[in-house]
């Protein structure tokens, strides 16, 4: 399940990223955040079936509904990164005009 669940998040950040890819929101680093864990989870998968066998396709329940909560976990803390480069980066400035009208004030 967690593979499959980067999978599709990292197939979704790069269609973003290949019909809105202006550079501006750094859209190519959430891709490679996702395709690197896409990359992580298929490794483990081969190793676990190599240990494993035939067994690995038949995952009881409560192992598959484990797997979606940790696929979904980084899927939500790889946009939690891509969220914190977005603002530590401020691409339309909002952050830098919000910090200088408080001075002002």
């Amino acid at each position: 399940m967690t593979l499959l669940i980067t999978v599709f998040a990292a197939i979704a950040a790069t269609l973003a990223w290949y019909f809105k890819n202006n550079g501006k929101y750094c859209l190519g680093t959430l891709c490679l955040m996702y395709w690197g864990a896409s990359i992580m989870w298929f490794v483990d998968a081969i190793f676990e079936y190599a240990e494993a066998g035939a067994e690995f396709f038949e995952p009881a329940g409560k192992d598959m509904l484990n797997d979606a909560f940790l696929g979904i976990s980084v899927v939500a803390l790889g946009l939690i990164i891509w969220l914190v480069v977005l603002i530590v980066k401020d691409p339309d400035g909002r952050l830098k005009s919000l910090l200088k009208s408080q001075k002002a004030v």
